[in-house]
């Protein structure tokens, strides 16, 4: 009798132990053992669109006369940087096609294509950071460049009957104000899409945020990170953002930012099993300054494992074990950093 061919994947299943978040092995060889994986079954298990993306050429962590200045990196497989749209200037509906995997952050990319016949190229076709819980079929906005003309049927009938019953004075009411709100806040205020901070009210969770109004955006882009808008300034010309660390900035009003959390949020709870999956993503080994030579490291040299009744400290002498070095922020040099307006909690504060 003939025996059936089996898969990769029917192997994978047989061996796999799945549990609600993460996925484990059974334990047949070493390195599977303490393998713990997210379950993400939505990923696309495809190549990517090669014209988004970019040969990646490694240098081992050296610079350009050959001397390492970042250490523990070098090898690794082959990777191509996926280009990804931080600005998201162009209007419309953009469809999301599928959710993929990059190989260069710890978020999801997410390839949408845009419904304006107009477009071609690059202009169609764009990747953008994935937000958490979006999948294919899904639609995202950008509304960068504000609310275009026509986009809420009802509150532009709503703001006519309105001036036809009031004095004659043309003044908008409070209640088509608030009409007019509520219905912009249901139309924009939806995972993936970009508006720009005054149009959000307190309380909503923000990503992927810029902080010039016309760049592209630069903070809260790691996976399951979020960003939350605190309150906004009487003036309108800054709205109070928290982090993902805990520090409030101050950031211009008019600058954009995409609305929910970043995606992958179990990234943090992965467990590669292994040393050999390290040097699959192109991390070299880490060695211990008691385990080297005097000439290599402070804690080097001396008999038995000492580092000689010193403080910790790095390879470059300065303190690894949260020694202050700088005072940013406020309680920093003059001007340092005038928009931060709450340091990021430290020590005893965290546990708060």
């Amino acid at each position: 009798m003939r025996r059936k061919k089996t898969s990769n994947t029917d192997i994978k299943n047989t061996l796999s132990r799945t549990t609600a978040l993460f996925k484990t092995y059974k334990p047949i060889t070493p390195g599977i053992r303490h393998l713990k994986r997210p379950l993400n079954p939505h990923i696309y298990e495809g190549r990517p669109v090669r014209a988004l993306t970019i040969a990646k050429r490694k240098k081992g962590g050296r610079n350009s006369y050959g001397r390492i200045t970042v250490r523990h990196r070098g090898g690794g497989h082959r990777q191509r940087i996926r280009t990804l749209d931080f600005v998201r200037e162009e209007q419309g509906v953009y469809d999301v096609i599928r959710i993929e995997y990059d190989p260069g952050r710890s978020a999801h990319i997410a390839l949408v294509r845009s419904r304006n016949p107009e477009h071609e190229g690059l202009q169609r076709w764009k990747y953008i950071l994935a937000t958490d819980g979006m999948r294919a079929g899904d639609e995202v906005q950008s509304f960068r460049q504000g609310i275009p003309e026509g986009f809420i049927p009802e509150f532009d009938a709503a703001k006519s009957e309105e001036e036809k019953t009031s004095d004659g004075q043309g003044q908008k009411s409070s209640s088509v104000h608030s009409l007019a709100l509520g219905i912009l806040r249901t139309m924009t205020l939806k995972p993936g899409n970009v508006l720009p901070l005054k149009l959000m009210p307190p309380g909503t969770i923000i990503h992927n945020i810029a902080l010039k109004t016309s760049g592209p955006g630069i903070l809260v882009r790691a996976a399951g990170s979020f960003g939350q808008v605190v309150s906004h300034e009487d003036a309108g010309r800054y709205t109070h953002v928290r982090l993902q660390s805990g520090e409030v900035r101050k950031v211009l009003s008019d600058c954009c930012a995409t609305i929910g959390k970043v995606s992958n949020p179990l990234w943090k709870g992965r467990s590669l099993g292994k040393a050999g999956r390290a040097r699959w993503l192109g991390r070299r080994p880490s060695v211990r300054g008691v385990a080297m030579n005097a000439c290599d490291h402070p804690h080097g040299g001396g008999r038995g494992k000492s580092k000689s009744n010193k403080h910790p400290v790095s390879i470059w002498g300065w303190g690894t074990k949260g020694t202050r070095t700088r005072k940013p922020g406020p309680k920093g040099p003059k001007n340092s950093n005038k928009m931060v307006i709450r340091e990021r909690p430290r020590g005893k504060d965290k546990r708060r």
